[in-house]
């Protein structure tokens, strides 16, 4: 009875040990359960935030993309307007199908001689989708002329400005010789139009020669021209600036000389020289003493 009772209490023991074991396995599969669905819960809240993140760093690159292209807008519409006070300039507004700029070319006696439709793109690479966008906002609007203002222009374009399909492409640098060309021409076309009134072939003509290549040959020409006039007259005034300093510069070593001879005299005629006791006497006049 001993022995069965000893053994009674190993399997007892045996028994406890087991459901023990088995309750502490029970708990450590919760715990493990708990901290899945706990560090699921985490991922999942990281996540989130990394999208809104995402979400909130597209929307201020986008924003700041669309700001760098208002920018550009509001310079272009500036010189427009700073330049050419007889015309009409007027701005498309935001969300509004078109272009930019409207620019209704006027003579000084208030006579339309014609629209030019001008589009802004402010952006890091070219796109040849926006020459066919220009062309259906000129259709729509009726322009006789396109201009599209870009700070990236074609890969094959070695020139600041070209013509890409009857539409004229230049930097943003020259937005005011561009239209004073084209304004000119418009201006031109308009007496043209005037003074055959009523001549359907003279106005197929002026047609076929504004989209011929010699027209955009005189156009480059013309802004070529502006533009090497501009560089010339920079070179000029440089070139007279550095001779003003060296004529200066001269005048300088010429009054320090006699200055240095006086007063070697002086000190070798003593009080023999009066009239050269002040080295005033050989100062410059200045500018307001030579008027």
């Amino acid at each position: 009875m001993e022995e069965e009772k000893q053994n009674l209490e190993l399997e007892n023991q045996r028994k406890l040990d087991a459901e023990r074991r088995k309750i502490q396995e029970q708990m450590a599969k919760t715990e493990a359960e708990k901290f899945r669905l706990k560090e699921a819960e985490y991922r999942k809240k990281l996540e989130d935030a990394q999208k809104v993140n995402d979400e909130l760093t597209r929307k201020l690159e986008q924003g700041s993309q669309q700001l760098q292209g208002e920018v550009l807008e509001l310079e272009l519409e500036e010189v427009l307007r700073s330049s050419f006070p007889h015309d009409k300039i007027e701005p498309v507004r935001k969300g509004a199908r078109g272009a930019d700029v409207l620019q209704k070319v006027f003579t000084p006696s208030a006579q339309l001689c014609g629209t030019i439709i001008w589009e802004a793109k402010r952006a890091e690479n070219w796109s040849d989708k926006w020459i066919q966008k220009l062309k259906d906002d000129q259709l729509e609007a009726n322009a006789e002329l396109a201009v599209l203002v870009s700070t990236q222009l074609p890969k094959d374009v070695d020139d600041p400005f070209t013509m890409i399909g009857d539409i004229w492409v230049t930097s943003h640098q020259l937005i005011r010789p561009v239209a004073e060309t084209l304004r000119l021409i418009l201006i031109e076309a308009n007496k043209l139009k005037l003074a055959n009134i009523g001549k359907s072939e003279k106005m197929e003509l002026l047609y076929n020669y504004l989209s011929s290549p010699q027209f955009a040959q005189k156009v480059r020409s013309v802004v070529e021209t502006f533009i090497s006039m501009k560089i010339d007259l920079d070179r000029e005034k440089n070139a007279m600036l550095r001779l003003w300093k060296k004529r200066e510069s001269q005048i300088n070593r010429v009054v320090n000389s006699m200055s240095g001879m006086i007063g070697e005299l002086q000190g070798i005629a003593q009080d023999s020289l009066h009239q050269l006791e002040s080295i005033e006497q050989l100062s410059l006049p200045s500018a307001e003493d030579a008027d």
